[in-house]
């Protein structure tokens, strides 16, 4: 059994939840608001979350969450369910673990929401704090065994997608871990167009249905299956909408999705939008792939200078891609500072003919030395990632993001 939650709940919202809940696993003690919850909190069981209706005055509210929390001697999370018109009441008194969800609310997005939080805050099971949580047909680790992968320089022209696309492939057809690959490029996103795919329904679509009361739906839920079985989803599919993108929303669909794959890969844009910081935040490893030509190698040692700045170095890994076609492999990592985790070789046409009619090189192409390459940087990547390692991007990614976002940073190089 995973942690008990206690539900100080109007009888409506709680329709469907328990049994929601009941099958990912987790138990339930319940209330009708938070007046029950002193009562809730006093039963003797292991309550992990609560989850608390705002009520009329939210500030009333918190208050009485907070007695009620110090009288039963615990600290755990609050999740509030609130109208969107009382966020800006509510925010002003949240605890650094709680949080807030506006309605209208579904029984299974509120599962998901809890399955993140519980992860975020390490919540573990009842009397098992290492045990192993199922949602469904997916087993993970409490510290989150699926890497979030992002690919990004803020250089163009480097083979970022080119290298998120046919990693994903190795991942998927050679290593038997199924993958979403996310374009995550807000401004000229090209993965689905590589990939021979229509522009399918992207992130931002779903957080305006989402908004407008539609159901909560997950990445996976919206993305598109290549016939490699890669799943890819889009941020957005036109650039008019990148300022509207809520970069912890992002954060928070990323982080719910990496539970139903063996692996996440982001291609980002070049840029160091907000978006992208929200992303770096909860990346296990940040792919730099780096050609041998100055500029790129430029940008490679601005990104790393950021990177220490931000407190995101030790996720960064270097990839060359086009390796030894120019300035060496062994002069690249001496002036960027980094040892190269993959080296890609120059494929000529390959990656042309594969694109033009979708596929990547690992498919159309599976016995070019250039798979060699890809699969040797996948083996280092699952080697490296180590999933109790993962615990920081996941429980610190709230309080890393409030210190990116806002950050004065370099303009696109």
């Amino acid at each position: 059994m995973r942690t008990t939650l206690a539900l100080a709940l109007p009888a409506s919202e709680r329709e469907g939840l328990q049994e929601a809940l009941a099958a990912a696993g987790f138990g339930s003690l319940v209330g009708d608001g938070v007046a029950d919850l002193p009562a809730i909190l006093s039963h003797g069981s292991e309550v992990g979350i609560a989850i608390v209706d705002a009520g009329a005055s939210p500030s009333d509210t918190i208050e009485t969450v907070r007695e009620a929390l110090a009288a039963s001697g615990r600290t755990i999370p609050v999740l509030y369910v609130a109208d969107a018109a009382q966020l800006e009441d509510l925010s002003a008194g949240l605890g650094e673990t709680d949080e807030i969800l506006t309605r209208p609310v579904t029984a299974e997005g509120m599962r998901w929401r809890l399955e993140a939080m519980a992860i975020r805050a390490q919540v573990g099971p009842a009397g098992d704090a290492s045990a192993v949580f199922a949602s469904g047909h997916v087993q993970a680790d409490w510290l989150a065994a699926s890497p979030i992968l992002s690919v990004f320089n803020p250089k163009g022209g480097v083979g970022k997608t080119t290298i998120a696309t046919n990693l994903a492939a190795v991942f998927q057809l050679r290593r038997e871990r199924e993958v979403l690959l996310v374009d995550g490029d807000t401004v000229t996103g090209h993965v689905a167009l590589s990939l021979g795919l229509p522009l399918g329904r992207a992130l931002n679509d779903q957080f305006a249905d989402e908004d407008a009361g539609e159901a909560h739906r997950t990445l996976l839920d919206i993305a598109t299956k290549h016939a490699s079985g890669i799943r890819i989803a889009a941020l957005t599919n036109s650039p008019l909408s990148f300022a509207q993108i809520p970069p912890e929303r992002v954060s928070e669909a990323i982080m719910e999705a990496r539970h139903g794959v063996g692996a996440v890969i982001v291609d980002l844009h070049p840029s160091y939008s907000e978006v992208n910081l929200a992303v770096f935040a909860i990346s296990d490893r940040i792919l730099v792939p780096v050609t041998p030509d100055l500029p790129a190698i430029r940008s490679a040692v601005q990104l790393k200078e950021v990177a220490t700045e931000l407190g995101l170095v030790d996720r960064l890994a270097l990839v060359v891609n086009r390796a030894n076609s120019g300035v060496s492999v062994a002069d690249i990592e001496a002036t960027v500072g980094m040892k190269a985790v993959g080296e890609i070789r120059s494929a000529g046409m390959a990656f042309v003919w594969s694109s033009n009619v979708g596929r990547t090189a690992i498919e159309k192409f599976p016995r070019n030395k250039v798979c060699d390459d890809f699969e040797l940087l996948a083996d280092r990547i699952i080697k490296v990632h180590d999933p109790r390692t993962a615990q920081g991007t996941e429980r610190d990614a709230r309080s890393l993001l409030r210190s990116l976002l806002g950050r004065r940073l370099p303009a696109q190089a």
